[in-house]
């Protein structure tokens, strides 16, 4: 989705990634994790910066996509240091409470949905004789009134959900990860276990996950499972480890789907993050 979504930050890290040989590396060993919270950094001051509403504000979203423009994002990258300060890049210059599910068919079509009312019960007002919640996603608009996303009457606010779908060849996948702005940081490291290390949907969902919570700062929370030895490493590069449970809610929780049109097989996963499942249909069979 484009702006004023953040899904163009998870793209942005992904990026940034390309520059450095993550597939060489160990999966969540020091090197790739610090690699990919300084993308994290780098990418989410841009999105503080730069992503609001695209009929009021102009977002540079092909700058903020550029390949040049995330290379030289990724020189600001110390491997031995980490950065705690979050400072936007200039890309003009270049050419709460969320659901997620996604469904795969027999013939492939795939639905990625992803709904959310942002805070605990959205706004608190419920719709007479319905009984649902309206969402309040309106306090993430700005009260700078020189910000991008400063509050508008009739604009859009910056969202946090993002609905995806990647696809290479034959391989067709609907994916998402809940968790506020842990989305676009946990999307990446998502993708890049997919293609970096090979993993399967579940694996990857699955595999232990950084996140931050705030921008500025060196504050980075880290699943348990990170082994301590690698804990041990981001530490001493200057990260401000707060460690937390094997499978946090902090890390949000994502589902996946994939069909492959050649074999005619699809596949679903469920992160043990979140209550859900992947659920088959019943084969036509067992129901005569």
């Amino acid at each position: 989705m484009p702006p004023s979504g953040q899904g163009i930050t998870a793209l942005q890290m992904l990026n940034i990634f390309s520059s450095f040989p993550l597939a060489s590396e160990q999966p969540r060993s020091a090197e790739e994790l610090h690699t990919q919270i300084e993308a994290q950094k780098l990418a989410y001051a841009d999105l503080h910066r730069f992503v609001a509403d695209m009929r009021f504000a102009k977002v540079p979203v092909q700058g903020m996509l550029s390949m040049e423009y995330a290379r030289q994002r990724a020189k600001l990258i110390d491997p031995a240091k980490a950065r705690c300060d979050d400072t936007p890049g200039n890309p003009t210059t270049m050419a709460g409470d969320t659901i997620y599910l996604s469904v795969v068919d027999q013939e492939g079509n795939i639905v990625s949905l992803i709904q959310s009312l942002y805070q605990h019960f959205g706004s608190g007002v419920v719709v007479d004789d319905y009984g649902f919640a309206l969402q309040n996603r309106g306090g993430l608009f700005e009260v700078d009134p020189v910000h991008p996303n400063a509050l508008t009457p009739r604009k859009r606010p910056f969202h946090t959900i993002i609905p995806a779908f990647m696809e290479k060849g034959d391989v067709h996948m609907g994916f998402g990860i809940m968790g506020g702005l842990n989305q676009a940081q946990a999307h990446a490291q998502f993708v890049s276990n997919i293609v970096d290390h090979g993993m399967s949907i579940q694996s990857a969902l699955e595999a232990p996950r950084f996140t931050r919570k705030v921008f500025g700062g060196c504050e980075v929370l880290v699943e348990n499972r990170i082994p301590p030895a690698v804990r041990d490493a981001l530490t001493a590069k200057g990260h401000q480890l707060k460690v937390q449970g094997d499978f946090s809610n902090e890390m949000g929780g994502g589902q996946a789907v994939v069909h492959n049109s050649a074999a005619g097989v699809n596949w679903g996963a469920s992160d043990p993050r979140k209550d859900g499942a992947a659920a088959p249909e019943p084969h036509p069979y067992w129901g005569k």
